[in-house]
């Protein structure tokens, strides 16, 4: 069975933006994405609403993506794909941080993800 990781942000997680509840599995993108692939596949939806990049939050605490990202991979590796949505939280006002800053942490995601240990053979 081949590992699809999706980690992300509330879109990932499957947020209701007009309830902020979740969607049933069989809505949200991921859910679709695991259907469409069948049964060799295995479809992981890993994250919450509100994570950021590489800060830590003040307000909402436990939403640093990259302190999250390598016990996420360990706990399900081997990874054989993985997708990355991160950054839009980045934006808040309260980080104050460049763009440049937002991509460079999602780039540092990449990397993580990129290593050997992680990887299917």
């Amino acid at each position: 069975m081949k590992t699809v990781l999706c980690f992300g942000e509330s879109k990932t997680w499957g947020c209701d933006p007009a309830t902020q509840d979740r969607f049933p599995i069989d809505i949200r993108w991921t859910g679709v994405v695991a259907k469409t692939l069948g049964s060799e596949y295995r479809v992981i939806e890993e994250r919450l609403n509100g994570p950021t990049t590489v800060w830590d939050d003040p307000i909402e605490g436990h939403r640093n993506g990259q302190t999250y990202l390598p016990p996420c991979l360990t706990s399900h590796k081997p990874i054989g794909l993985a997708t990355l949505m991160l950054g839009t939280n980045n934006l808040k006002t309260r980080f104050s941080v460049p763009t440049s800053d937002i991509t460079h942490g999602a780039g540092q995601h990449c990397d993580i993800i990129d290593q050997e240990r992680y990887r299917a053979r």
